[in-house]
């Protein structure tokens, strides 16, 4: 008979949440929303549901997008929908709100109808968490109905919102325990962090930049602790006015982490202790231990120079983005190996032997194509000297599939010049190069380009292509190119010999 395991669902343990302030109590009056600080999301961080009590409901108005470059936080928040969105008020919520470096959890409110709407947001407004509900166009008055204070409702996190906000927890977390060991072995204190979106490396700005020896010693250090269960727990009590604390500040005026935001009103003073490691105001969410919350740090630092100071970046995975980081990299070095026909540690050394080949080659594409123009300006310069009195008139039209056909028209140009210049021949010319990839499509380009003994006779050429053909371009003394986009068939080569003429 086969052997069968029940995995019964994570559970937060019941001294996670510790209230250590005798006056503080969490509100049972629905009427009443619990502060942030105190929310179900932070008591319980595991907890995917919870029913309660509609507080507020109004429809969201708009804000105007911010001008010039996206801020870390507009990067990270989901977009908000052009539907109508409701601004929601529970008595208590299982999604967090944003806040702490901490990005917004997304999730599901069910009403008593069994509807299910979408929370894309939920932002603290003051001391209150909003939910940013998402109304279909033709429901905002069935909506506002569902909603009406008083109102029962399950606040849940669905399986999408489940692991955005997993990983947040794993990430977070990490950046505690990280943060706590680098300023305790290396004196290093976090300047500031960034909770990117996933799957990207998260990392923590520091004073200066790190050797490989420090990055793996706090690395191993981190790992013995997370092999070890360390237990995390949240420690809660009243925000009294005054007492706030203060952000500390290096020699230089750079702040070290963050203070309470000036706008919090839910009087509550929050910290997450790590057990023997770390113990830091915080209004994020955190698992309730770091034993499954292996890190790994990137090898090296991210130099950041500023006018006065000069930082660096550590980059770190943990969690599920460090799963998915090791498939990602896994399946790009099988992909490798497999393109270079050898087994995977074999690959770094290929690599090379296949970029010193490359170096060779292109190396020796530049000499046969110095070559090749020698030998086509020798020819031009002879066909220049035999022709009848007059202007001397040519186009030449090639196929060159190579990502630099003008590079290449450009020496043929220098070495007929050179040409001229060895003779000291005094002959009026223009010639006219055009070049186009053997497989041509609507949006291929053909390069164009034109040369002469004055500038008066290259301008008039090239102003005729122009008009012509629709090359785009232009040019200044005796040398003019353009690009023409689409098939270059061969009665634009006809045109072309047709410009000469005119001339």
């Amino acid at each position: 008979m086969a052997a069968t395991a029940l995995l019964l669902p994570s559970t937060t343990p019941p001294n996670y949440h510790r209230i250590i302030s005798p006056a503080l109590h969490i509100s049972t009056d629905p009427r009443l929303p619990v502060p942030v600080g105190l929310l179900a999301c932070q008591r319980d961080p595991l907890l995917r549901e919870i029913e309660t009590t509609v507080v507020n409901c109004v429809v969201s108005q708009p804000a105007l997008p911010p001008a010039g470059k996206k801020t870390k936080k507009t990067v990270l928040a989901p977009t908000l929908p052009d539907d109508p969105i409701l601004e929601v008020v529970l008595h208590d919520t299982v999604i967090f709100p944003e806040g702490g470096g901490q990005p917004t959890d997304t999730g599901i409110i069910i009403t008593l109808d069994g509807t299910v709407w979408s929370v894309v947001q939920s932002k603290r407004h003051g001391g209150h968490a909003v939910h940013y509900v998402h109304v279909p166009q033709s429901s905002v008055d069935a909506a506002l109905i569902a909603f009406s204070p008083g109102s029962k409702v399950t606040a849940a996190l669905d399986q999408a919102g489940h692991d955005r906000r997993y990983d947040h927890m794993s990430m977070h977390t990490s950046q505690h325990l990280l943060s706590a060991l680098m300023e305790t072995r290396l004196n290093l204190p976090t300047l500031s962090w960034s909770l990117t979106n996933y799957p990207a490396p998260c990392y923590v700005e520091v004073p200066r930049g790190m050797t490989v020896e420090e990055i793996q010693s706090i690395q191993d250090e981190a790992n013995r602790l997370v092999f070890e269960g360390r237990k995390v727990h949240i420690e809660v009590e009243e925000l009294e006015s005054g007492k706030e604390t203060k952000v500390l500040k290096l020699e230089s005026g750079r702040a070290v982490g963050r203070g309470l935001p000036d706008d919090y009103t839910g009087g509550v003073k929050r910290v997450v202790v790590i057990e023997g490691v770390d113990k830091n105001p915080c209004c994020g969410t955190h698992l309730p231990s770091i034993k499954n919350l292996q890190l790994f740090l990137l090898p090296h630092t991210d130099a950041l120079a500023r006018s006065s100071t000069t930082s660096a970046r550590l980059y770190f995975l943990s969690g599920p983005r460090l799963i998915a980081y090791l498939s990602s990299t896994h399946s790009l070095l099988a992909s490798t190996a497999s393109n270079l026909s050898c087994g995977a540690p074999l690959v770094p050394e290929r690599v090379n032997q296949v970029v010193d080949e490359r170096k060779r080659a292109e190396k020796r594409v530049q000499d046969v194509e110095s070559e090749l123009a020698a030998f086509i300006s020798q020819n031009l310069y002879q066909e220049l000297c035999s022709a009848d009195g007059g202007v001397f008139k040519k186009h030449i039209h090639r196929t060159d599939d190579s990502s630099n056909a003008l590079g290449f028209l450009s020496m043929i140009s220098v070495a007929f010049s050179d040409a001229l210049k060895e003779t000291a021949a005094v002959r009026r010319f223009v010639i006219i190069f055009s070049s186009s990839p053997s497989s041509q499509t609507t949006s291929s380009t053909t390069v164009v380009m034109a040369i002469g003994s004055d500038d008066k006779l290259v301008k008039e050429v090239g102003d005729i292509l122009k008009d012509k053909l629709g090359v785009k371009g232009g040019g200044k003394g005796l040398k003019w190119s353009g690009k023409f986009i689409g098939v270059w068939k061969d009665k634009d080569n006809a045109t072309t010999e047709a410009v000469l003429a005119s001339i």
